[in-house]
């Protein structure tokens, strides 16, 4: 079995056993027509001694996200466009960067990621709709490539969604796109110097 057969597995073995926690955990109330169910904490991916900088999005206004970066999709009819960023104060040493977007509160078990890319140049320090040259635009959880706007379900709690950026050791991941974002996420978390996150806040 190659290296990444084996962290897949490792992966998916873990999202099942933390969606069985969070069966077992839950203490589900019916809101509306989505039954909230408890939280489960999932961690974070990131190095505990990883530098921080500064990152900001002109789309997240007062926490919340425009209809144009919802999903146009799962029963949503956002603009899906992608999240702009600009961040500062990435360390000197930055060989590239990865961006992610990830909705902690999802009723996976697990979260769900919305947005994983990477192979960002280093000389980076904004991202506009489309990802610079070279760039990889990988898979989010619902299995197309590229950003998926915010979409929680009808009557659940407010969702908050983790936008990060990450300064990294390496100019290159050495990932194809369809890579599962678990696997991408992974991976990142392995070569983190620093990151920067915002959060933005989505309900239906």
């Amino acid at each position: 079995m190659s290296r990444l057969s084996r962290t897949t597995a490792l992966l998916l073995s873990s999202a099942a056993a933390l969606t069985l926690l969070g069966a077992a955990d839950s203490s589900a109330q019916v809101g509306g027509t989505v039954r909230d169910f408890g939280r489960v904490s999932v961690r974070a991916g990131i190095p505990a001694d990883a530098g921080r900088f500064t990152v900001t999005s002109p789309d997240v206004v007062n926490g919340t996200f425009p209809k144009a970066n919802w999903a146009n999709s799962f029963g949503c009819d956002g603009g899906n466009r992608p999240l702009r960023l600009e961040w500062r104060g990435a360390p000197a040493g930055t060989r590239s960067f990865a961006v992610t977007m990830f909705d902690q509160d999802a009723p996976t078990g697990s979260g769900f990621w919305h947005w994983v890319s990477w192979d960002l140049p280093a000389t980076s320090a904004r991202l506009g709709d489309t990802l610079p040259s070279g760039a990889v635009s990988g898979a989010e959880d619902a299995g197309q490539t590229g950003y998926l706007g915010p979409c929680p379900p009808v009557g659940d709690r407010p969702h908050r969604y983790r936008i990060t950026v990450y300064a990294l050791d390496t100019p290159s991941l050495a990932l194809p796109a369809a890579t599962p974002p678990a696997v991408a996420a992974f991976t990142i978390g392995g070569h983190v110097l620093a990151y920067g996150q915002t959060t933005g806040v989505a309900a239906r």
